[in-house]
């Protein structure tokens, strides 16, 4: 029978078939998709064919995975030589991001929008916890709206205490397939809780003394919220690895790079210091922001160019 994987942990799986009955699923065998070496191999968001293995366990075995219309992958925390699926099968991500308690780093959110731009899911930018913005965070606001927005990404500024944003992120989300994620503590489970009470979801605060997130999201869990809508909650991310880019790929996935590719001189421009770069005629002065451009070369140089 068909079915759905709703919650993984490790080697078991939350499945729901088609009649909407529940089971706790597990691998037949090893299975490798792509060619591409991944920690979970079964990932949330998959369609799977599964067989009753226990009617009154409610327990079954999955022996084929159908092949996934995209997924959002990040380096393995565990192994760096392989990657972890977070969620496949996708219609958009929304990213939480906060200016303080805790701050959100430019590039982690540049990094997130590659693994986005990578497989061709739109990705929306949730600025959080805008009641605790002062004048200087609102400016740093205004400075990095300006910038995504002419990358060509809608950028929201949301508070639950001042009730801002709010609805604006549900009409987003309707018949949709979503995934949520950013680092621990940007309030992403609180804001769920809001507009989802009946998900009672685990929260955490901040931690004093580190200003960072504490995890409480273990795995990623997908959440019906009516029949056509549904939402992917992720672990609180520390890192976010880039898998499966090449540094000559990396400018494909700044849509504002990307634009200005084809008038290069050189077809294989890296956009460092080759003669005739569109792109680098462009930065600080056209539509690409010194900011991401410095983001941009900062990533490259982090990269080395291996096939997961």
């Amino acid at each position: 029978m068909k079915a759905k994987i709703y919650k993984s942990t490790g080697s078991w799986y939350v499945a729901k078939a088609a009649n909407g009955q529940f089971y706790n699923a597990r691998a037949k065998g090893i299975f490798k998709i792509d060619g591409h070496t991944s920690t979970n191999p079964i990932a949330v968001g998959d369609d799977v064919e599964m067989e009753i293995e226990d009617v009154q366990e409610e327990s079954a075995i999955i022996h084929q995975i159908h092949d996934r219309r995209n997924y959002v992958a990040r380096v393995s925390p565990h192994n760096k030589r392989m990657h972890h699926i977070i969620a496949s099968n996708l219609d958009q991500s929304l990213l939480f991001a906060t200016l303080r308690d805790p701050k959100t780093s430019q590039g982690f959110i540049d990094r997130f929008l590659i693994s986005c731009e990578a497989y061709h899911i739109p990705a929306i930018i949730v600025f959080n916890k805008a009641d605790l913005y002062r004048a200087k965070e609102m400016e740093k606001f205004q400075e990095l709206k300006d910038i995504y927005t002419n990358a060509g990404y809608q950028v929201l500024l949301t508070s639950i205490e001042n009730n801002q944003g709010l609805e604006e992120v549900k009409n987003l989300l309707t018949n949709k397939t979503t995934l949520l994620s950013g680092h621990s503590g940007v309030g992403k489970s609180t804001f769920i809780n809001h507009l989802f009470p009946q998900f009672n979801l685990r929260t955490q605060e901040v931690s004093d003394w580190s200003g960072k997130g504490l995890h409480t999201t273990t795995f990623a869990e997908m959440f019906d919220i009516d029949e056509q809508t549904h939402i992917i909650d992720t672990p609180g991310v520390r890192e976010l690895g880039i898998v499966d880019v090449s540094k000559l790929e990396l400018s494909h996935y700044f849509p504002e790079m990307r634009a200005l590719i084809n008038d290069c001189q050189f077809n294989n421009c890296m956009h460092i210091n080759e003669p005739g770069c569109a792109v680098k005629k462009q930065v600080g002065i056209g539509s690409v922001s010194e900011d991401r451009y410095v983001s941009y070369l900062t990533i490259l140089d982090t990269m080395e160019d291996r096939k997961y």
